[in-house]
């Protein structure tokens, strides 16, 4: 998938690496000074040579990195103090050959560690370099190693992460009481790893950021992938061009069924969020509480009244809508949650399904059948755990949710920092837009309203939970630029879509 950044376990890295130095060709030891050479720039790019930096490293390939990084500093006037972490003798023929060369040129700059006692005392305006272990960590660290990493979390200096926080496990969950560097920032070669995604390791990886060091990718690699890490390239390929003789007709009719006594609002920001995607029509259906409220605010959409202070119909004409989002403020009345299961088994395409729609399926399990194939569902992940089960980590959650997608053919929009979109197939797209000023009530009705009017106009469950999604964040994070994380409202996030759009179809 062009311009998607795929997401590979350590298994898959180490065939890369290997497949790199074959086919480039390159020897291991140049790839890893290239390496080293992409994380030397981004630091000098981001620290004053005026601080001092206190490189760990262990005695493995992490730790190779970690020398050869201390070397490209010193060359360029860095203050630098390296520590070798003697945790055993098996060093690796990279570590073995950069540590000579740091030797020859910088000897009174390195010390060797033996015992966790000899490592100098960690100031607050440190700043260490933590390339203890990378991504080949197979158990829990231990005995010495673990109590360096412990070392230097205890220090409330800035650690940076090279390739991988120490201690931590990127295919599997890492247990809290695990000795896990807390990383002011990581510095990941290439692709993002799946651990970096979950918000149990955010402790650990704080600031990730992707170098580019020129891994190639095998065919049989590549073509089995099913994880990947979207971007702004990806989705521009996805949006497709207005025709000039297009019509209200050619963008879809979409249905909202949305909207209760006191929960108006949720009604109104899906509404307008999916006038803002480009759907031609939009008819909302809501209850007589709310029927002036729906005029007044959203005077573009078209409105239907069931019920008087919350929606219940035992009859609704249907059939003509492309298609039907429905959840946002409803509430959980018993008659409303028989309006839910109305829609469930009369209408035959896909659906947008979120909020207290989820809440009503959560309480009423059979219905989960009842859905049409290709569905999307936008649970957070409390209402995904109402809906499956209750889970004891991140990894786990995934898990569950992509067998989740499989099992019923639905698409699953699970919402967070790194909201991931898993697919009927298997397959797992996480975001890479959006920031914490969407944690707010109201985010969700945005999001819905978004994707809701993105499947109405032609694009598949799959491209409008992609584009639904990342446009969704984008917008957040152009409002957080005039706005602040803190004082935006997910109003703001629907003002800046226009800009969004243009962003990515190219128009001035």
């Amino acid at each position: 998938m062009t311009d998607l950044l795929p997401i590979f376990s350590s298994k898959q890295l180490k065939v890369i690496e290997a497949f790199t130095i074959q086919s480039e060709p390159i020897s291991s030891i140049d790839l890893m000074e290239r390496a080293a050479k992409k994380c030397s720039q981004w630091i000098v790019k981001n620290y004053s040579i005026k601080n001092i930096f206190k490189v760990c490293c262990g005695i493995g390939n992490n730790g190779g990195d970690g020398l050869a990084i201390a070397r490209l500093l010193l060359e360029q006037g860095y203050k630098i103090e390296v520590f070798i972490i003697h945790y055993s003798h098996n060093y690796s023929q990279e570590f073995t050959i950069n540590k000579k060369r740091l030797e020859t040129l910088f000897p009174k700059f390195l010390m060797e560690i033996n015992d966790v006692k000899h490592l100098p005392h960690f100031q607050k305006t440190d700043i260490i370099i933590d390339a203890i272990f990378g991504i080949g960590l197979s158990k829990p660290l231990s005995s010495m190693a673990a109590e360096c990493v412990n070392a230097i979390n205890k220090s409330d200096a800035t650690i940076i992460a090279i390739d991988v926080p120490s201690g931590l496990f990127i295919d599997k969950h890492s247990s809290k009481s695990s000795s896990i560097t807390k990383a002011t920032c990581t510095l990941t070669f290439q692709f993002p790893k799946l651990a970096f995604l979950f918000s149990d390791n955010a402790i650990y990886v704080g600031n990730g950021h992707i170098l580019n060091i020129g891994l190639k990718v095998n065919d049989d690699i590549q073509k089995q992938q099913v994880s990947f890490y979207l971007t702004e390239n990806f989705i521009k390929q996805l949006i497709k061009p207005r025709q000039k003789f297009s019509h209200k007709g050619t963008f879809g009719h979409s249905l909202l069924v949305v909207g209760s006594m006191g929960k108006m609002g949720a009604a109104i920001m899906s509404a307008k969020s999916l006038l803002r995607s480009g759907s031609g029509l939009l008819t909302v259906c809501v209850p007589h509480c709310g029927y002036e409220i729906m005029q007044t605010s959203v005077p573009e959409a078209m409105a239907l009244v069931y019920g008087k202070e919350y929606i219940h119909f035992n009859e609704l004409d249907i059939s003509s809508y492309s298609t039907i989002g429905i959840g946002p403020g409803i509430g959980t009345e018993i008659e409303t949650q028989k309006s839910v299961k109305y829609i469930l088994q009369k209408f035959k395409k896909p659906l947008v399904i979120d909020a207290d729609a989820l809440n009503a399926i959560s309480v009423n399990k059979k219905w989960l059948s009842l859905i049409p194939q290709n569905s999307i569902l936008t649970p957070h992940p409390k209402e995904f755990e109402r809906l499956t089960k209750r889970v004891t980590n991140d990894f786990e959650r995934h898990q569950t949710q992509i067998e989740f997608s499989k099992q019923y053919q639905l698409y699953v929009v699970l919402k967070g920092a790194h909201t991931c979109i898993t697919t009927p197939s298997g397959e797992s797209f996480f975001n890479s837009t959006g920031n914490t000023g969407l944690a707010k009530g109201g985010s969700g009705d945005v999001l819905t309203g978004l994707i809701t009017g993105l499947l109405a106009q032609g694009y598949t469950p799959k491209e409008a939970s992609l584009i639904g999604v990342y446009t969704h964040g984008l917008s957040a994070d152009f409002t957080k630029e005039q706005k602040g994380e803190v004082a935006m409202i997910p109003s703001d996030v629907i003002e800046n879509l226009p800009a969004v759009f243009n962003q990515l179809t190219n128009v001035l």
